[in-house]
């Protein structure tokens, strides 16, 4: 599974946009069962009110409204929660033996370990409740700049300028209408989080080489530990190889060498008792299901010697 944006996976794995709708079968993979899925955030947000919504019409009441098809897939922290909860979707179904979730870089993979608990907080946030106050009367116009007589509808008319009043609307209806489903989506959004703490959980942090990359190395180790979260180990990529003698090497070469080298050794110092491997350096970037073998044998290597 993957949500990263760039969708390199996706393209090397061989498959379409069909796998964001459901989990598709990659072509020649060696041995076992292989599935893909790419994460569609609007599509597992249509899931979640379908379960939790109390009937049809206030199902349809939410897929419908205009604030929801526009935002439901973009607004800031679903992305991130709809990745927790699929990974949890595809759990729960229990058809595979072991679950891989790709991620994007260290800090937008900050912000999927905070989503459930921030998903919370804003159910339970003042911001909400101010929703479910009658901002508008029967006829659709606010209430607060009715009563202001002709003075109102320049209010209006600057708030429709700035932001839209059917915006507006449209958002107010939103979270009334999503008012039902706040009972089932926190008691969901806690059971995702706790997911992420399982000891059958665990997460393996990748790193780029040199000394230059181990202050943002232990910092996501170490935040990946406030979350209470299992750190399986750190891999270092990309790792030039150690040169077997004094040469003669290329001047570039035999300096990465030595700093690939300098910077395992001190990262191994401070992460202490994390496991810690490396990955080579390869002559090409995988752009076939071939190099994702390779990588995977290089990987297996090195989860075998993690330590």
């Amino acid at each position: 599974m993957t949500f990263d944006p760039s969708h390199r996976l996706r393209q090397t794995l061989g498959v379409g946009a069909e796998a964001a709708l459901s989990e598709t079968a990659v072509a020649g993979a060696p041995g076992g069962r292989l599935r893909a899925s790419l994460l569609d955030a609007r599509t597992t947000f249509d899931r979640l009110v379908e379960r939790y919504a109390p009937d049809a019409a206030a199902r349809d009441r939410i897929l419908s409204n205009r604030f929801y098809r526009t935002f439901s897939g973009s607004l800031a922290g679903v992305l991130e929660y709809m990745a927790v909860e699929r990974l949890f979707e595809v759990r729960a179904a229990g058809r595979y033996d072991r679950i891989v979730l790709d991620t994007p870089p260290t800090r937008e993979a900050l912000d999927f370990l905070g989503a459930p608990r921030r998903i919370v907080e804003f159910l339970d946030s003042g911001i909400v409740r101010l929703a479910f106050r009658s901002w508008f009367d029967d006829s659709g116009r606010p209430r607060l700049t009715r009563r202001l007589g002709p003075l109102g509808r320049r209010v209006e008319a600057g708030l429709d300028e700035i932001v839209g009043v059917d915006l507006l609307r449209d958002m107010v209806e939103f979270f009334r209408a999503f008012g039902p489903l706040y009972e089932g989506f926190r008691a969901r959004a806690a059971e995702v989080e706790s997911l992420l703490r399982e000891p059958e959980t665990g997460f393996l942090l990748v790193a780029g080489p040199g000394a230059e990359r181990i202050p943002e190395t232990l910092y996501f180790a170490r935040r990946l530990q406030e979350h209470g979260c299992h750190l399986a180990g750190v891999l270092v990529n990309r790792l030039h190889p150690p040169l077997e003698s004094a040469g003669p090497w290329p001047p570039l070469l035999a300096f990465l060498s030595r700093r690939d080298g300098e910077g395992l050794r001190l990262l191994a110092e401070r992460l202490g008792e994390i496991p810690l491997g490396g990955l080579p350096l390869l002559g090409d970037e995988p752009a076939h299901l071939e190099g994702i073998e390779r990588v995977a044998g290089e990987l297996e290597t090195a989860l075998a010697n993690l330590g």
